[in-house]
Formats: C-alpha cells, sequence, structure tokens
C-alpha cells in the first residue's frame, strides 16, 4: 500500500515540477519585454502566485513521502 501511495504522490509531484517549470518560463518571457501590458502585468501576479502554491504543494507532498532507506 505504501508503495502505490509512494508512486502516486511521487507522479504528482513530477506533474508539479513541470507546472512549476511552465509558470516559471512564461514569467521569464514575460520579464524579457520592455513593458507590460495591463493583462500582462495581471498574468505575471497570476503566474508568480501559482508558481508559489506549485511550490507549497510540492513540498508539502515530499514531506508525506515514504522514507526509503
Amino acid at each position: 500500500m505504501d508503495e502505490v501511495k509512494g508512486s502516486t504522490l511521487s507522479e504528482e509531484i513530477d506533474r508539479l515540477h513541470a507546472e512549476h517549470h511552465r509558470y516559471a518560463q512564461r514569467l521569464e518571457e514575460l520579464l524579457q519585454k520592455p513593458y507590460l501590458s495591463t493583462d500582462e502585468q495581471l498574468e505575471e501576479v497570476r503566474l508568480k502566485k501559482l508558481k508559489l502554491h506549485a511550490k507549497d504543494l510540492i513540498y508539502a507532498l515530499e514531506r508525506r513521502m515514504p522514507v526509503t532507506v
């Protein structure tokens, strides 16, 4: 049971890492622009929040992972 749970957690952590990377990549694209429109500014704020939330979830799930010796 723990192995299945660990596998599921691992898959979710991998998914969140990919999501976090996508957010970071889009933020980097926005930061390359000399000027952001109002919509882009809102997107920047939203992406920063989503990126932080994904990171928080990753840490929470990693703490739940079974310790392997």
